[in-house]
This record gives structure tokens, sequence and C-alpha cells, in this order.
């Protein structure tokens, strides 16, 4: 019975951990900086940035890094 305790809490230490690590580090592992659902724009043409403005589309560059914000490409959508 003791045994089963133990495993239990080494389980759920390894849980923390595996959580604490996403929430820390991957949120900031991605290509562009996200806050507040919003992506950070700097280097942008003016009519990219009209056109997420507007569409909510990301240009084609950056589509490939951004993919895990939407799944579509889209961050608004129509």
């Amino acid at each position: 019975m003791e045994t089963q305790k133990t495993v239990l809490w080494v389980i759920i230490g390894i849980l923390l951990v595996a959580v604490v690590y996403t929430v820390f580090f991957q949120g900031s592992a991605t290509g562009n900086s996200v806050s507040n659902d919003k992506i950070d724009t700097t280097g942008w043409t003016e009519n990219e940035i009209m056109n997420y403005e507007m569409h909510g589309t990301i240009p084609a560059r950056l589509a490939g890094s951004a993919q895990g914000l939407s799944g579509s490409g889209m961050v608004g959508g129509c």
C-alpha cells in the first residue's frame, strides 16, 4: 500500500513539472510574440498589417510559424 502511494505522488509530481514547463517555456517558444491574443507585427509592411487587422490573415512568409495560433492561418476570420 505504501508503494502505491509513493508511485501516485511521483506521477503527480511529474505531471506538475510538465504543466509548469508547458506554461512557462513552451508559451514563449512560439515564433511570434503573442500577448493578449495579439501578434507582434514589428517588421511587417503596412499592407500586411492592414490585411491582418481587417481580414485576420497572417502573411504567407509567417504562416508556417503561426499555424499553432489558429489552425487555419486566420486570426479572427469572417
